[in-house]
């Protein structure tokens, strides 16, 4: 499949452009510590950092969001993370310079995040990306993803028709809110990437590192 020249590439936060999975995993860990257990290994924590509190607490606790301690669990961990929230966290190599070669694109590029904006407009600017286009958290709309609303309000700020855009995450709830939206939905499998193989998600292209998401660009001029 030939894709099409994207007008704007609107990327998933977590996991996608930044590798947040060390500082969400202190903050669950803190969790267990100071309820008398061993921090989590990090290796079982670090593929459900895109899932957030539900997906770092299920590890670290065995539990979900219907058990009755959830809901304090979660605003512990809130709390926490909200506290030293970009203390380890980084860019994942090669998206300054991918972000960089978009801008000499005239490419518009923005972040569509499920992470709740009190945490997105902390987190963003200590990371170096407060030059976005838009900027749409999980609470921005009233759904978040893998509801196409935010995608659609992420390309109504930039100006941009929905089919006119990329989208690009390391979950398989982006490349479903993206197909939801009419847009050319992009896995990135530099990231967390779950338990499922982004592979098998069906995404319109599969790229391994930022600078292949690049070339890929490149190969449509």
């Amino acid at each position: 499949m030939k894709l099409p020249t994207p007008l704007a590439i609107l990327f998933d936060l977590d996991g996608t452009l930044a590798d947040t999975a060390p500082d969400l995993a202190e903050a669950v860990n803190q969790l267990r510590v100071t309820r008398g257990l061993a921090p989590a290994d990090y290796a079982l924590l670090r593929p459900v950092a895109s899932a957030g509190a539900r997906g770092l607490i299920g590890v670290a606790f065995g539990i979900t969001p219907q058990d009755a301690e959830y809901t304090e669990l979660r605003d512990d961990f809130l709390r926490n993370y909200a506290a030293a929230i970009a203390v380890n966290s980084r860019l994942f190599e090669g998206i300054s310079e991918l972000l960089s070669n978009l801008q000499e694109k005239n490419i518009a590029w923005g972040i569509v995040t499920n992470k709740a904006a009190q945490l997105t407009d902390q987190l963003v600017p200590q990371i170096g990306l407060h030059h976005a286009a838009c900027v749409i958290s999980g609470d921005t709309t009233a759904h978040a993803k893998p509801h196409p609303a935010p995608l659609f309000e992420a390309a109504k700020r930039i100006g941009v028709q929905p089919e006119h855009c990329w989208y690009v995450g390391d979950d398989l709830r982006d490349i479903q809110a993206g197909q939801a939206a009419g847009m050319t939905t992009i896995a990135a499998a530099w990231g967390y990437c779950g338990e499922a193989a982004p592979a098998t998600w069906n995404a319109d292209a599969l790229v391994e590192s930022p600078q292949q998401l690049f070339d890929l660009l490149d190969q449509l001029s």
